[in-house]
């Protein structure tokens, strides 16, 4: 049996450390892509139907904003956690969809829309939203349908517009709930006031998330790249034939 050469020997050498350096650079690029560019994220809650539904995949511009010290792991920016502020400062647009750093729980995510911005007056009359003391267009819409064990149930749709021509679709599905009629909200310098589109299933800016800090945005909800119904991880590929929502795939978020 013949014995590897010198320089067989270093030329696997080569091969091994060329492939690691390979591996490398490749996780150096995909760190620095979903720090500075693109972060996926997946929806886990009802908070945001019908624009956004448990088992959506969505990819979020961290640029949009510009960056702060949440817009990195662990809300760690390299400048250090006394960092305050955004760098660029760059403001969103109302009615945009954001990612967000929950202001009680900075470990946490939330994802809603924005409508509030500094010095608005926020509030909820009978179930119609209020921005500065005029009521926000709402436009009765073909019912949502969602199935729930087995039995399809149809929930109330409107579409709201802002203004500024943002128009998105909501959810009322309590005509009676505590959420449809709520004190003014004045959203302080510096914050925003969020709400989920599914308006009476949505821990938001009304409740416990309170108004939320310019510095815990992390960025703009942009596109959904894939979507299941729930019968299926992002890694079970071969349930994918009936677990994918096609009609899903590839689309953009209003």
């Amino acid at each position: 049996m013949d014995m590897p050469t010198n320089s067989q020997q270093a030329a696997q050498g080569d091969s091994w450390l060329e492939l690691a350096k390979t591996v490398i650079y490749a996780g150096l690029i995909a760190i620095g892509i979903r720090t500075f560019l693109f972060q996926p994220f997946n929806i886990p809650s009802a908070s945001m139907e019908a624009t956004l539904m448990v088992g959506d995949y969505l990819f979020v511009e961290k640029f949009a904003y510009g960056y702060s010290r949440y817009t990195f792991p662990f809300g760690a920016g390299p400048i250090g956690p006394s960092l305050h502020g955004r760098f660029p400062n760059i403001s969103p647009s109302r009615g945009d969809v954001i990612v967000f750093k929950y202001p009680q729980d900075n470990s946490t995510d939330f994802i809603k829309r924005l409508i509030g911005m500094p010095g608005d007056r926020i509030q909820m009359k009978d179930g119609v939203l209020w921005l500065n003391d005029k009521p926000i267009p709402k436009v009765r819409v073909q019912d949502y349908v969602e199935t729930v064990d087995g039995v399809e149930h149809k929930v109330p749709q409107y579409r709201e517009t802002l203004p500024g021509g943002k128009s998105y679709l909501v959810l009322d599905r309590d005509p009676e709930s505590p959420e449809d009629n709520t004190d003014v909200y004045i959203v302080p310098a510096g914050h925003y006031f969020m709400m989920g589109d599914n308006r009476d299933n949505s821990d938001d800016s009304r409740q416990q998330v309170g108004f939320v800090p310019a510095e815990n945005l992390e960025g703009k909800a942009l596109i959904r790249f894939f979507s299941t119904n729930g019968s299926a991880h992002f890694w079970e590929v071969w349930k994918w034939p009936f677990a994918v929502r096609y009609s899903r795939l590839l689309t953009l978020i209003d």
